[in-house]
């Protein structure tokens, strides 16, 4: 029985060391796969700090802001009144 076991054992060993004797080294271009990419986005950055940075806008009081943004919010609750296909180039 031990024998056995033994044998199994040696088996799997000696196949382990076959499988990773088959083993490639990763190549130049893996290792260095996405660098191109990530430098085409970090060269169309225009302020790499932009997130870290605090910036105020100028030129528009909170009242005037809040009444734009009302405005702006009310204009989409009824659908624009939409034109026949029949009265297009008629009159005006």
């Amino acid at each position: 029985m031990h024998m056995k076991i033994f044998k199994v054992t040696t088996l799997l060993l000696v196949a382990s060391l076959a499988i990773v004797a088959c083993a490639n080294k990763p190549t130049y271009l893996d290792q260095h796969f996405g660098e191109a990419v990530n430098s085409a986005k970090a060269q169309q950055i225009i302020n790499p700090d932009a997130p870290q940075a605090i910036y105020t806008i100028g030129g528009v009081d909170g009242q005037a802001a809040n009444a734009s943004i009302d405005r702006y919010h009310r204009s989409f609750m009824t659908p624009p009144a939409t034109a026949s296909a029949f009265t297009i180039g008629i009159g005006k």
